[in-house]
């Protein structure tokens, strides 16, 4: 199992993302969320932790001329990708918990897709989307469901553990939607209503989907650290070899299909 020999040539993780992940995993929910948080012509928009940019590059598509958006994220690599891909974006560099706003700026709608879960100070960033947010402004923040609740990420974590011990799957490590209305509500965000929501995603390779959601589970993995990268790689080869048995239920055609379920926050400042 290997990825394609395109994804392989890229020279960077940000451009596997974005070839790879963000149109079957990412792009859908990100119509969902801006769907949900209802754009209006003149909007101001700002999408936190972006990544590659995908909520800030439809929230432009939809605007068009008619409104401004922004993109924040703390990798470089990242915004690098980003401006690449859609260059008339105003693309930062900046910490979530200290967000880069040029002269006290706010937002009408700000945006957090798949991001909070990972900042190590999730008040101060709920603090700073507050800050950010203009009077009567929209948010919309997303984070995974937990692992227990997605049989096929629970059946690959497991498999993982059978190589790197026990350790904690971030991208569900915030799954309670009570915390996560908690958090926000206690930033001092109005209105705050959490749903549950559940798609369909499909991807055209299950390899190519195997070995990423391999990397990153090594990735984040304490063994992982007293790996050289031969031996993570090696690791990784295991673990997507490993996979196989529970992958195949969820493969037909040749084709990957399986159901993740995602916290959508929303309201208001």
């Amino acid at each position: 199992m290997s990825l394609p020999a395109y994804a392989m040539n890229l020279s960077s993780f940000p451009e596997i993302y974005e070839r790879c992940l963000v149109g079957p995993l990412f792009r859908p929910w990100a119509e969902a969320i801006l769907d949900d948080v209802g754009l209006a012509p003149g909007d101001r928009v700002l999408d936190v932790a972006c990544g590659t940019g995908i909520v800030a590059r439809l929230a432009r598509e939809r605007l068009g001329d008619a409104g401004r958006v922004v993109g924040i994220d703390i990798s470089p690599a990242m915004i690098a990708v980003a401006r690449t891909t859609a260059p008339d974006i105003d693309w930062r560099e900046g910490d979530a918990c200290a967000l880069p706003l040029q002269g006290g700026e706010t937002f009408d709608v700000v945006v957090c897709q798949q991001g909070l879960q990972f900042f190590p100070d999730k008040r101060g960033a709920a603090r700073e989307i507050r800050r950010a947010l203009a009077a009567g402004g929209r948010f919309a923040i997303a984070t995974w469901r937990p692992e227990e609740e997605l049989p096929l990420f629970h059946a690959l974590h497991r498999v993982a553990e059978r190589h790197l011990g026990s350790f904690v799957d971030q991208r569900h490590g915030f799954g309670d939607a009570d915390a996560l209305r908690s958090l926000l509500a206690g930033a001092g965000l109005g209105e705050v209503r959490v749903r549950t929501l559940t798609r369909t995603v499909r991807f055209d390779d299950p390899d190519v989907f195997a070995r990423l959601n391999a990397t990153a589970l090594v990735g984040m993995s304490p063994a992982s650290r007293q790996m050289d990268d031969a031996q993570r790689a090696k690791t990784v080869d295991a673990i997507v070899d490993d996979s196989a048995e529970s992958l195949s239920p969820c493969v037909a055609d040749g084709r990957l299909a399986f159901e993740i379920a995602t916290n959508l926050a929303t309201g208001r400042g």
